[in-house]
């Protein structure tokens, strides 16, 4: 038995790096790809090390949900991949700016590598309004 999904692409967010797709839709679900601190022109890791780059991932993973019809308020669960665990507290600072009211249930997981060597990189599923 198939179900029908989505892919969702935009400019206004880094082009997949590979095989896959910025964001599936699954019924009323939302399953953004991870996404690095990188400028979406450019392909460039923004200058400002994790509170810039978070920032970045977390504005990107925006972009990819406004087009897919969503917004941060409808995020149910994000991981966040930290290449250095150091950079969790300043990391949350900038994650809390996006995620004001009721946040969403959310793992944060030190890793040994992440792609382009980032420093963070952040993914989400949200349901659509």
């Amino acid at each position: 038995m198939s179900h029908h999904r989505e892919t969702v692409a935009t400019d206004r967010a880094p082009a997949a790096l590979g095989p896959y797709s910025q964001a599936n839709v699954a019924g009323n679900m939302i399953f953004v790809s991870g996404q690095l601190g990188m400028d979406e022109k450019t392909g460039a890791f923004v200058e400002g090390g994790v509170r810039a780059q978070t920032e970045k991932a977390l504005q990107n993973m925006q972009a990819i949900l406004e087009t897919a019809g969503a917004g941060m308020d409808d995020v149910t669960a994000c991981t966040v991949f930290l290449k250095d665990m150091d950079d969790f507290a300043a990391m949350n600072e900038v994650y809390a700016t996006f995620f004001t009211e009721n946040p969403p249930s959310r793992a944060a997981i030190e890793v040994a590598r992440l792609p382009k060597d980032g420093i963070v990189e952040i993914s989400c599923i949200a349901v659509k309004p």
